[in-house]
């Protein structure tokens, strides 16, 4: 196992071991300090706690940058940064999964815990299968980029329209097998009824959401392995970004929607990273090169989906002052 960890990455397996520990470690403070009891987080918290991940995480990558070199500090940044905006329009979709369910605002941040832990085993796996798969076979390099550009074109032609999450292909498959109710017991995941055990639409929306993040990580794993193919950066960035899921979605939830140009933003980013691991071979993009031209994009989709969004309010005060 350690000759594999120092196969794919720079990072020392006691890295490896340390950094896997700290998120234990941090994984459980924000449970005892942010997600004690049952009650709707409010936004000021949830900006506190967005806050903190954010600085960790920036404080983790100067750290990283110091030791390891300035390029892999970079790769870093740019993988978080990419990471973090496919994680805003996953929060689109898991506001559409929570009121599919009709969870209570005081029970999302216990779904949305071990939704991120979920997540964090989950991408480990596939940043750990992809490291070795492209460090084996050069060629997967090109997979990866087709994917990243389908992707691209599919986000330009899907629209942020209903959905309703009982029907994904999720829960489909657990009707079959484990008994369910439509009643939500306070926190539960699961309750007894007649003597039967069944699964809660809490525990139901918990696997939507861990469903959810798997087609998501066909994304975004490709997507950070287009910035750097060294397994640590790309596994830390990552948990980075998945990390201050929860919290980013209680500041966002109420106004992700307005995000109009976010979409397309997005379609842009994977696009351009897509098409820069079909030409690797032959026309070298810098991390920098790559870190300006997804930050201008990035900064052109939220000042647009800002700006418009002001107009369209100026106008209704205008229509109706009295509103």
């Amino acid at each position: 196992m350690l000759d594999f960890l120092t196969h794919i990455s720079v990072a020392p397996p006691w890295l490896w071991i340390a950094f896997t520990l700290g998120i234990l470690v941090l994984l459980l403070i924000d449970l005892s300090l942010f997600g004690r009891g049952d009650h709707k987080i409010q936004t000021k918290t949830a900006l506190v706690e967005s806050g903190i991940w954010i600085t960790i995480a920036l404080c983790f990558n100067i750290w990283f940058g110091y030791y390891f070199g300035s390029k892999l500090g970079l790769e870093f940044f740019t993988g978080y940064l990419i990471e973090k905006s496919l994680s805003i329009d996953n929060l689109f979709v898991i506001l559409l999964i929570f009121s599919s369910f009709k969870t209570p605002a005081a029970y999302q941040h216990r779904v949305l815990f071990y939704g991120v832990l979920g997540a964090i085993i989950l991408r480990a796996f596939f940043i750990l299968f992809g490291a070795h798969l492209l460090h084996t076979f050069h060629w997967i390099l090109y997979i990866f980029g087709f994917i990243l550009v389908v992707t691209a074109i599919k986000f330009l032609r899907e629209t942020d329209e209903k959905i309703d999450a009982r029907e994904n292909w999720s829960i489909r498959f657990l009707k079959k097998i484990l008994p369910m109710t439509d009643k939500t017991n306070g926190s539960h995941f699961f309750v007894l009824e007649n003597g039967v055990r069944m699964a809660t639409p809490l525990f139901l929306a918990l696997v939507v959401i861990e469903a959810t993040d798997l087609v998501f990580a066909v994304d975004s794993i490709p997507a950070v392995f287009s910035i750097t193919q060294d397994a640590f950066v790309a596994f830390a960035s990552n948990i980075f970004a998945i990390l201050g899921l929860r919290a980013l979605y209680f500041v966002l939830a109420d106004w992700v929607g307005k995000l109009r140009y976010l979409k397309p933003g997005l379609a842009a980013i994977l696009g351009f990273i897509g098409m820069k691991m079909l030409i690797n071979d032959f026309v070298k993009i810098s991390s920098l090169a790559s870190l300006l031209v997804i930050f201008s994009i990035l900064m052109t989709a939220g000042l647009s989906s800002w700006y418009v969004a002001r107009i369209e309010d100026s106008k209704k005060r205008k229509e109706d002052p009295f509103k």
